[in-house]
C-alpha cells in the first residue's frame, strides 16, 4: 500500500478524477472517497483523518484486506465497494495475457476479501455481485465494482432525502439538535452517506441548529472523522464524549438521534458501531426519535433477527493504548466489541433509498397458552403502544418550545390502534419539554382509570377524566389540552366562575380548520374551572351528550383549552386554528360575543 497526499493531479484510470475537483472541494460531501485509477484503488486513509488528508494507493489483494482491517477504508457501504474493486485487482492480476482468467484463484481471493470483517454484510454483497460477472472477463468484474460505486452514490442521495424528509415530518417546527454515533459520511460511503448525508440535506435545508457528535471510543471515529466532514461542509457541531450523550437527552439537548447500520436482520434489529444500542436505550427513556439510515444492502434477510449476527471483536490495544500510549495495565483484560446490536422496538424507522420502515416490534412475552394468531395480536396492540408513546412526546417538545405547555401544565392523549378502549396518556407532575415515552399511563379510555397499577411509575393528572369525557362522547382518537396564551386569555375574559358560558364565532374563515359542516359560524362551550376536576368532566359530558356533532373544542376559564381530532396531527391542527381565532379575536377586540347558557 502506497499513500500520498491529495494534489491536482487527476489520475489517469477509469473512474472520477482523483483527489475532488474544485467544485467538489466546496461542497466536500459529494467528492468520492475511493475510486478506481490507473489499475488500482485509490482511497482516502482515515487512519490519517483529520490532521492529514492522504489517498492510499491499494494495487494488490493483500494491500485490500490490510486496509479494510485496520481501518484505512471503513464504513459498510465503503468497505463493500472496496471489496468489489479488490475482486477487480484479482481478475486483472489472474488473466494471462491470452485472456484466460484463473477463476479458482480468483474466488479465493474474493472469500479472503469478503471475510475481511465479519459484521458488515455489504461486504460480502459487493463482493459476491462482482464475482458473478467473472466469467465475463476482468473488465466486466470492473464494469460491475464501478456500476456498484454509481449506485451507492444514487443510493445514499435518496435515503438521506427519504430521512431528512421523514425527521421533518416528525419535527417540523424549528431547526433541530441532531445526536449522531461514528462516521457515516462520504468517508464511509462513495460519497454523500447515509445518516451524515441525511444531516447535511437538513443542514441544506436550514434545519440543523447543531449537531451533537459522539467521540466514539476507542476508535473516536466520531472525533476523527464525522466531526472533519462537518467541519468541511460549514454545518455547526459540538463533540460530545459517549458517556454524556445520555445526559444531553436529559437536559433537552436532542431533538432527534440518526445513525447508520452495518447489518439489519430481517426483522428490523440493526447492528451498528458500538454504542449505537446505548444511545437507542436512552432515546427511548426521554421519546426522542431514533432514525437508522442504511442501504438496501444492509439488509440480511437470512438473519430473522439480530441473535445470529456475528459482531466482530477487535483487537485489545485499540482500548489499552491511547495515541501509542498504553493508559491500561500490562496484564489488563479487554472486551472490544467493535459493533452492538440495537433490538428493533427501540428504533422509530429505518430509512434506506426505497423504503421506509418502521420495524415490527416485539410485545411482552405472551401468557401460558397464547400461541399464533393471538400472540401476533399481542405483537401488534405492543407496537402499538410503543409508537403511540413516542408520538405523544414528539407533539409535547414542541408545544412545550412555544409555550403553550409551561412547565408541567397541559396533557396529551391518545386511543391505541386497534384497542379503542385504551388510551395513553401523559403523566402527571413531568415537563413537557423533556418527557419520554416512559412517562406515559395507559387507561382506559371511557373512565380515565389507568389499566394497570401505577405503583411507583408515572401517575395520571387528574384532567384525564376530561379526555374520557370526550372519549365517550365525541368522535375522536386524539386529545390536546393546553395553556396556548390567546386561548387562555379569552377563556379567563369572558369565563365565568359559576356558570357555562360561550364565545360565538360567525363569518371566520378559520372556522373551517374545525372540520364544521357549518362553517358560517360555531358556539364554543367555556366551562367553569371548578377544583373538583370530576365536576369539569361530568359537565363536559353532559355538554356532548346534549350537543351531538359539536364543535371540536372547548374551553376551561382560566385553564387553556382542550381540542380532539382523529390522531394527533388533526388535533394539533385544530389547535392552530383555535389559538389564530382568539388571537385574531383579541387583536381586534371583538372578544365581547358571548351568549348566556341555554
Amino acid at each position: 500500500m502506497t499513500t500520498r497526499p491529495a494534489s491536482t493531479d487527476t489520475g489517469t484510470g477509469t473512474g472520477p478524477a482523483v483527489p475532488p475537483s474544485a467544485d467538489e472541494v466546496r461542497h466536500p460531501h459529494v467528492a468520492p472517497s475511493l475510486v478506481w485509477s490507473d489499475g488500482a484503488i485509490l482511497v482516502i486513509d482515515q487512519r490519517a483523518l483529520p490532521h492529514e488528508t492522504r489517498w492510499a494507493r491499494l494495487e494488490t489483494v493483500d494491500e485490500v484486506v490490510e486496509a479494510i482491517r485496520s481501518l484505512a477504508v471503513r464504513g459498510a457501504p465503503a468497505i463493500g465497494l472496496a471489496g468489489a474493486l479488490g475482486v477487480a485487482l484479482s481478475a486483472r492480476a489472474h488473466t494471462a495475457d491470452n485472456g484466460t482468467t484463473d477463476m479458482a484463484a480468483v474466488r479465493a481471493d474474493a472469500e479472503r476479501i469478503a471475510t475481511a470483517r465479519p459484521t458488515a454484510v455489504n461486504l460480502a454483497w459487493a463482493v459476491a455481485r462482482v464475482v458473478e460477472r467473472l466469467p465475463e472477463g476482468p473488465d466486466a468484474v470492473l464494469r460491475a465494482a464501478q456500476e456498484a460505486i454509481d449506485e451507492d452514490i444514487t443510493t445514499n442521495r435518496r435515503a438521506a432525502v427519504g430521512a431528512a424528509d421523514l425527521v421533518t415530518a416528525i419535527q417540523p417546527d424549528r431547526p433541530l439538535r441532531i445526536l449522531t454515533h461514528c462516521n457515516t459520511g462520504r468517508l464511509a460511503t462513495a460519497a454523500v452517506g447515509t445518516a451524515l448525508g441525511a444531516i447535511l440535506e437538513l443542514a441544506a435545508r436550514g434545519r440543523v441548529a447543531e449537531v451533537l457528535v459522539d467521540e466514539t471510543r476507542p476508535l473516536l471515529q466520531g472525533a476523527r472523522l464525522t466531526a472533519w466532514e462537518l467541519r468541511e461542509a460549514g454545518v455547526p457541531y459540538r463533540l460530545c464524549p459517549d458517556s454524556a450523550a445520555a445526559a444531553a437527552m436529559s437536559r433537552s439537548m436532542v431533538d432527534c438521534v440518526l445513525v447508520g447500520a452495518d447489518r439489519i436482520a430481517a426483522n428490523g434489529d440493526t447492528a451498528n458501531k458500538i454504542g449505537t444500542y446505548a444511545l437507542a436505550v436512552a432515546a427511548a427513556r426521554h421519546g426522542i426519535p431514533f432514525i437508522v439510515v442504511a442501504p438496501e444492502s444492509s439488509w440480511d434477510p437470512q438473519l430473522p433477527d439480530g441473535s445470529g449476527i456475528v459482531v466482530e471483536e477487535r483487537g485489545a490495544d485499540e482500548v489499552t493504548t491511547l495515541g501509542g500510549v498504553r493508559i491500561a495495565p500490562e496484564d489488563a483484560p479487554v472486551f472490544n466489541p467493535a459493533f452492538d446490536v440495537t433490538p428493533c422496538e427501540l428504533i422509530t424507522a429505518v430509512v434506506s433509498e426505497s423504503r421506509v420502515l418502521r420495524p415490527s416490534l416485539k410485545s411482552d412475552a405472551a401468557p401460558d397458552g397464547e400461541t399464533g394468531a393471538r400472540q401476533s395480536d399481542n405483537r401488534a396492540v405492543s407496537g402499538h403502544r410503543i409508537r403511540a408513546a413516542r408520538a405523544l412526546a414528539d407533539y409535547c417538545r414542541p408545544l412545550y418550545a412555544r409555550g403553550w405547555m409551561p412547565g408541567t401544565s397541559g396533557n396529551l392523549s391518545v386511543r391505541l390502534p386497534g384497542q379503542p378502549s385504551r388510551a395513553l396518556i401523559t403523566g402527571s407532575g413531568f415537563a413537557k419539554g423533556s418527557i419520554g415515552s416512559a412517562d406515559m399511563v395507559l387507561v382506559d379510555a371511557g373512565t380515565g382509570r389507568p389499566v394497570l397499577p401505577v405503583g411507583d411509575g408515572p401517575r395520571p393528572s387528574a384532567e384525564t377524566a376530561i379526555h374520557a369525557a370526550v372519549y365517550r362522547s365525541a368522535d375522536a382518537n386524539a386529545v390536546v389540552h393546553v395553556h396556548s396564551p390567546y386561548a387562555t386569555a379569552l377563556a379567563r375574559r369572558l369565563g365565568a366562575a359559576d356558570r357555562l358560558s360561550w364565545l360565538a364565532l360567525k363569518d371566520l374563515e378559520l372556522l373551517k380548520g374545525l372540520g364544521l359542516k357549518d362553517t358560517t359560524h360555531a358556539d364554543l362551550p367555556i366551562f367553569p374551572n371548578w377544583t373538583d376536576v370530576a365536576r369539569i368532566a361530568d359537565d363536559v359530558a353532559a355538554y356532548l351528550s346534549d350537543c351531538p356533532g359539536p364543535p371540536p373544542v372547548l374551553f376551561l376559564a382560566d385553564h387553556g383549552v382542550t381540542v380532539w381530532g382523529r390522531d394527533l396531527g388533526q388535533a394539533r391542527n385544530r389547535l392552530e386554528c383555535v389559538e389564530a381565532i382568539c388571537q385574531l379575536l383579541l387583536l381586534t377586540g371583538e372578544p365581547d360575543t358571548t351568549r348566556p347558557a341555554a
